[in-house]
């Protein structure tokens, strides 16, 4: 059994596990477009910076399907609901620009979003549909000292998607970012609210494509605000996060 199926929780490496052919330029890739993300608009007093884009993967065919955009503006938006689980925006959609096209492309990104696919877990008769993913770009950036960069929501919560991952592009001249992992009850509270026996683990993403996964029912789970570290230039922690749900079909009894 998988530690994602024992525990609801589990570390990866991707740079080893991956490694294939052309791995280092692919990443040089994605880490030099994080250099131009544009500002969370829903957030940007706290220094974040993010795009957003949404795809099928096909179970039968392990194909991955990126799906159409909005248009403001003369720019492209991917829409994104998260329910009640985010405390900051409950019930709300958001827009975020979308990711752009030949970074969707991207191989080293599209075998992430196929190595996470495999260690998820379905019932047979949900493989029949295709799986929605979102793929979340994130870059916490601190220039001045004595400010923050802060993720959303700050807080252990759970996300309402059945399953996500974490996959680090860049901690650079950052203090901070930790990682904890909980149990469900302690959702809404910070990690130094909780008894440590409701803490599975506390941990640090630092080398490019470290990267952690969450099945959602079973845990909770939170990333720390970032400061600036005692080096030259900003800190900075750029994540990439990927989200894996069901096809939801409609009841027609109701």
């Amino acid at each position: 059994m998988s530690q994602l199926k024992n525990k609801g929780y589990a570390i990866y490496d991707y740079m080893d596990a991956l490694n294939y052919k052309g791995i280092e330029e692919d990443y040089k890739a994605l880490l030099e477009y994080f250099e131009y993300l544009p500002v969370d608009d829903y957030a940007p007093e706290l220094n974040r910076y993010r795009r957003y884009s949404r795809a099928l993967v096909l179970p039968a065919s392990k194909n991955i399907e990126w799906l159409p955009n909005v248009v403001r503006d003369g720019r492209e938006y991917a829409a994104y609901f998260q329910g009640k689980f985010n405390p900051e925006h409950p019930g709300s959609y958001r827009e975020f620009h979308a990711i752009d096209p030949h970074i969707l492309e991207n191989t080293l990104l599209k075998k992430i979003i196929m190595a996470d696919y495999e260690e998820t877990f379905w019932g047979e008769e949900d493989m029949i549909m295709p799986i929605h993913v979102g793929v979340h770009f994130v870059k916490l950036e601190v220039d001045e000292e004595g400010e923050r960069a802060v993720s959303s929501p700050d807080c252990l919560h759970q996300d309402g998607e059945p399953f996500t991952f974490a996959h680090l592009i860049e901690r650079r001249n950052a203090e901070g970012g930790i990682n904890a992992i909980g149990v469900p009850s302690v959702s809404g509270r910070q990690p130094e609210e909780v008894d440590e026996d409701k803490l599975h683990e506390v941990f640090e993403l630092n080398r490019p494509l470290e990267s952690y996964g969450v099945e959602d029912s079973s845990v909770s789970h939170y990333v720390g605000p970032i400061t600036k570290g005692g080096g030259e230039g900003p800190a900075v922690r750029s994540v990439i996060l990927i989200d894996y749900q069901l096809t939801v079909v409609a009841d027609m009894d109701e």
